[in-house]
């Protein structure tokens, strides 16, 4: 059982914080889904927040310790599931990413995989008594770490794929590594982005990709969707238009307005001191995470909260990017605001690990 004295050990701070977040997210949701077939899914959401404190609190009780030893059979669970969902998953908007649940709900077992590759990666790096990650360690992580990513790319779902890349990448850089390494992976990366261009990218997502620099090439078409997001953004003014006001929103200008670019809908509706604040609380999180992992009791425990840490800030960046047109649309979620319950979970799930790492600290 775990030593810790109370539950004033528990981070309060990160949990109250990430609730607030959640808050806003159900707010916006509910407004952005009014009167459309959406309607409704705030209260999902509810239920899906409601569950992830559940399983935070689990996974705050066993030992992280206990969790990286199962690592290589939580790895084979979420390769077979990975398969499972290719194979037998709900086809939505071209993308075979979900199996279908009771009450509407739905899995998408890449976003649990995310847990999966966190673990992984603190496994495997505490294991390194190297003082930098060594040539065939590192082929090693970066093998077992591509392979569920060719899995998701295959669904397709490229967004959710390169967000396992972070985690491996922070993990890297904590360890070190030999600087001719690091030119070498630049150097291959350089030479495969053509290819992959090429032989790759379906045609869609090369559209996205160059469409982000001149979404006015195609406004209504692959441009659409970053056009409606910066006019509601810029619409939103200092103070926003209130809730169930945003013309962009309620008129349905804006695609998905509670999922991808929910951020759109909520500077619309609560404008630019409303995303200055959601920002600092995101901001907030990123602080007490990186707290937790500079007092964790060892190697594992940082690896694991600046994983978290790192998967969260990418997200962030991304989706806040792709909202004002500055980063491609690649289908990436708002954490713990965006509406989808696996994302949700997930979030939580990590925040949990961060908790857990903390609550070990004050083991001998």
């Amino acid at each position: 059982m775990p030593n810790y004295r109370s539950l004033r050990d528990f981070d309060w701070t990160l949990w109250g914080v990430t609730l607030l977040i959640c808050s806003l997210g159900v707010l916006q949701i509910y407004s952005a889904t009014r009167d459309t077939i959406w309607r409704g899914v705030w209260a999902k959401q509810i239920i899906c927040i409601a569950a992830g404190i559940v399983l935070a609190w689990v996974i705050s009780r066993i030992d992280y310790h206990t969790l990286l030893g199962h690592v290589p059979l939580m790895y084979l669970a979420m390769m077979v599931m990975l398969i499972v969902t290719f194979v037998l998953g709900t086809k939505i908007f071209g993308s075979r990413r979900w199996i279908p649940l009771f009450g509407g709900f739905h899995l998408q077992i890449s976003e649990f995989a995310k847990l999966v590759i966190v673990l992984l990666v603190a496994r495997f790096l505490s294991a390194v008594r190297n003082d930098r990650l060594e040539l065939e360690d590192l082929l090693k992580l970066c093998g077992l770490v591509a392979l569920p990513m060719v899995l998701v790319m295959k669904q397709p779902d490229l967004g959710t794929s390169l967000t396992y890349l972070p985690v491996l990448g922070v993990g890297i850089f904590l360890v070190g590594l030999r600087w001719q390494y690091v030119a070498a992976i630049v150097a291959l990366c350089v030479l495969l982005m053509p290819a992959g261009w090429y032989f790759y990218l379906k045609d869609y997502q090369k559209a996205r990709l160059t469409t982000f620099v001149d979404p006015e090439r195609d406004p209504k078409g692959t441009g659409y969707q970053v056009i409606q997001s910066k006019i509601a953004v810029g619409s939103g003014g200092p103070w926003g238009k209130g809730v169930t006001k945003g013309s962009q929103t309620q008129l349905r200008f804006l695609p998905v307005p509670h999922t991808d670019f929910i951020m759109a809908a909520f500077a619309e509706e609560h404008g630019f001191v409303g995303v200055v604040v959601v920002l600092g609380l995101y901001l907030l999180l990123l602080l007490q995470i990186v707290q937790n992992a500079q007092t964790a009791p060892d190697k594992a425990g940082i690896y694991i909260c600046m994983g978290v840490g790192m998967l969260l800030l990418f997200h962030l960046l991304v989706n806040v990017g792709m909202v004002v047109g500055r980063m491609p649309v690649t289908g990436i979620p708002l954490p713990l605001m965006s509406n989808g319950g696996s994302s949700v979970l997930t979030m939580f799930m990590m925040l949990g690990l961060v908790n857990n790492v903390r609550l070990r600290r004050f083991v001998n």
